[in-house]
């Protein structure tokens, strides 16, 4: 139980980080955002990250994503990736970035296992080795150690302990690891958006390797990135065989910056934007939505909210909810009950969306 900065009233759950309830975030916006930006603040303050995305009136300019920094003289942009070194960015480029990987065997952990061709043999012979799971081979998982987010919940919070550190690994190097047991790439972090010329760089010099089967390209994102970029994603996803999943964390865009830092138009735009092309390719599911169900600011209004905007562009977009475990500076929410995320599941295909998955059903109480 917590008490609300802003209304005094006493809520389970409340973040004690955030400071605010639900209510006042929705209908006291002016009030409770600031209180909110704050928990921002001094989240970013720990990793030695900017507190907000820089507006140096003349600075270098960045159009990677939505936050489109202004980068003053020595300062580094809003992920921590770029710095301004008299008018020029200087850190990751489209030829070395911040990143790890791994091979994961197939089918994975992916959000999206349960419609991809790697976990279903969806778009089999053509996109798939198999009529089923590619049991025998892998995904290549690339974790990039950078967020254009500041999610007070984050789940993969460890990724700002590599932000600022002077580590770069090479196209090269990612490239040779995709060996022939690998038929999927799949980008997520932190988020690929910061760094996509990178990851789209890699994924074309990786498909030339590959002659004769399946490479699919496919991307864990929350879809802030500019709208060049997200078009070559899309090519390299519909052409591989790919699936692109978006983060669609709240409805509300007060609730949406509270709980990331961030506004969620951009990600809303270029949602609708890959929907357009998802006819394309009908045997096998492009875009795939997610929703992690934080405790006390993601209830049914907000996933009304978002299910009526999947079903409204498509009603088979697959839309995967997931249950919450506690971390980072949300790490005093708790874990959603079972009664509850059935409910959510139960509002989504309500609002019209077809196929709703539940996902981290284990976290469950």
């Amino acid at each position: 139980m917590g008490r609300c900065s802003i209304c005094g009233e006493e809520y389970t759950p409340l973040s004690r980080a955030l400071g605010v309830c639900l209510d006042c975030l929705r209908q006291r916006g002016k009030e409770a955002l600031p209180v909110a930006m704050e928990a921002h603040r001094q989240a970013r303050r720990a990793f030695g990250l900017p507190e907000e995305p820089p507006r140096h009136r003349g600075g270098a300019r960045c159009n990677i994503c939505v936050n489109e920094c202004e980068i003053g003289p020595g300062e580094l942009g809003y992920c921590g990736l770029r710095k301004n070194r008299d008018g020029i960015l200087t850190g990751v480029t489209s030829e070395r970035g911040k990143l790890s990987w791994y091979h994961d065997p197939l089918p994975t952990n992916c959000v999206a296992d349960w419609v991809c061709a790697g976990g279903t043999g969806a778009g089999y012979p053509r996109y798939a080795l198999k009529r089923g799971p590619e049991y025998g081979f892998k995904n290549l998982a690339v974790f990039f150690h950078a967020c254009t987010f500041d999610c007070l919940f984050c789940q993969n919070w460890h990724y700002r302990e590599y932000t600022l550190r002077e580590s770069y690994r090479t196209v090269e190097e990612l490239v040779d690891a995709v060996d022939s047991r690998t038929t999927c790439i799949c980008y997520f972090g932190g988020d690929p958006t910061a760094q996509l010329p990178f990851a789209i760089r890699a994924s074309r010099e990786a498909l030339k390797r590959v002659k004769g089967r399946p490479l699919r390209i496919c991307w864990e994102t929350n879809g802030t990135m500019n709208r060049a970029l997200l078009k070559q994603m899309l090519e390299l996803s519909l052409q591989s065989g790919g699936t692109i999943k978006f983060d669609l964390k709240a409805w509300n865009e007060n609730v949406h910056i509270a709980l990331t830092g961030v506004t969620n138009r951009r990600t809303l735009d270029n949602f609708s934007f890959v929907a357009d092309s998802i006819g394309l390719r009908p045997e096998l599911p492009l875009l795939v939505a997610s929703t992690l169900l934080v405790p006390g600011y993601i209830d049914e209004e907000e996933i009304r909210g978002i299910a009526t905007f999947v079903a409204s562009l498509s009603p088979d977009i697959p839309y995967s909810l997931l249950a919450f475990y506690p971390h980072f500076y949300m790490d005093d929410l708790g874990l959603n009950t079972r009664e509850f995320a059935m409910r959510m599941v139960s509002v989504a295909k309500e609002a019209g969306v077809r196929n709703v998955r539940l996902g981290n059903v284990h976290l469950l109480r």
